[in-house]
């Protein structure tokens, strides 16, 4: 192992971090829950895009601190997309090759990030096949198969070290209602969610976490009956979130609730939001949004004030020839109209 490449590297992430901003937390109100604050924390303003950009540079942190990747090592992972754009970003900051193992369906606009950062893309029929076509390339090419879905828990620090849940009670500081009364949460990995539910008790702050989960995902299921052998042939069809299966970063004890939100609503929600904020938004951030209202339609009844803050995972200008082209949007996915209607009534 070389001990001055891997110095190197660490150094080239933490000049990278140093010259990286936090992201801004938005705060938006709605006159039918006047006693309510909305917050969502824009993390499509990290370099690479998304969300993603906090889970790679821990991913490869945790893999230089184990010396699992040298000056020599290719760099594999199974993705949907936006991972391996963020992992594509510091594996070229790093000078390693790397390969993104994703389904054919994954947004074309995704596709061209990786190869901007010098990545290529391994392409497959079906989301299911990407685990063990990412562990086959790894071991033929010699390479490590960064592996988000069984890492992503346990490579970010929940504890601190300016994680995305500390980021967010930092900036609540000043706010009305500085304790959020909920976190919302939609789940890819994982990890974001045990993140935030593991800093939140370390903390001993009053604040629950609800984690929203697509249609054609296994994580609302487990976590309502613990069959961690459950499995979906079809696949989420919001991109970034929901899995065909249990994965190992899952962690179902940091969670206070669930919610199962219809796709047809998590589309209604992201066009919505778009007039709202004056600019595209993802698909995941629709599902956040769903499970954000639905938690303020059941504070307001019960008389309750307070905040509730989800996230921006990541901008839409990353759809535009899927959830955001009408033609491809009627075919695969339609927005719910009674649950678009709703929406128009909150402003």
């Amino acid at each position: 192992m070389n001990n001055n490449w891997t110095k190197q590297a660490f150094a080239k992430i933490a000049a990278d971090y140093t010259r990286s901003a936090d992201t801004h937390l938005i705060p938006f109100n709605l006159t039918a829950f006047p006693h309510i604050e909305f917050y969502l924390k824009d993390e499509s303003t990290h370099p690479t895009g998304s969300l993603k950009h906090r889970l790679a540079r821990s991913l490869f942190l945790y893999a230089l601190s184990n010396g699992w990747i040298n000056e020599n090592t290719p760099i594999i992972e199974s993705s949907s997309g936006s991972t391996a754009v963020s992992e594509a970003y510091f594996a070229k900051l790093l000078g390693l090759p790397f390969i993104a193992v994703m389904a054919k369906t994954t947004a074309k606009e995704k596709i061209k990030q990786i190869e901007f950062y010098g990545g290529k893309c391994h392409l497959v029929e079906n989301t299911t096949q990407i685990y063990a076509e990412s562990q086959r390339l790894a071991d033929e090419l010699g390479g490590h198969y960064m592996d988000q879905f069984t890492y992503a828990e346990r490579a970010t620090d929940w504890r601190g070290n300016n994680n995305i849940a500390e980021s967010i009670f930092s900036q609540m500081a000043k706010e009305p209602n500085p304790i959020p009364r909920w976190i919302v949460m939609s789940p890819g990995t994982g990890g974001t969610s045990a993140t935030i539910g593991r800093y939140v008790r370390y903390q001993g702050v009053d604040t629950q976490l609800l984690v929203v989960d697509p249609d054609n995902s296994v994580f609302y299921d487990f976590y309502k009956n613990g069959d961690n052998t459950l499995t979906n042939q079809t696949g989420s069809r919001i991109e970034g979130i929901g899995r065909p299966r249990v994965e190992p970063s899952f962690v179902p004890g940091v969670i206070d609730d669930m919610l199962k939100v219809p796709d047809g609503q998590s589309i209604a929600a992201m066009m919505w939001l778009t007039n709202l904020l004056g600019r595209k938004v993802g698909p995941s951030t629709g599902t956040n949004l769903v499970g954000m209202l639905h938690l303020a339609k059941q504070m307001h009844q019960a008389g309750q004030s307070g905040s509730i803050v989800s996230l921006i995972c990541d901008s839409g200008e990353r759809y535009l020839n899927t959830y955001y082209d009408n033609d491809w949007q009627h075919a695969h996915i339609p927005i719910d109209a009674n649950y678009q209607n709703w929406l128009s009534t909150l402003v």
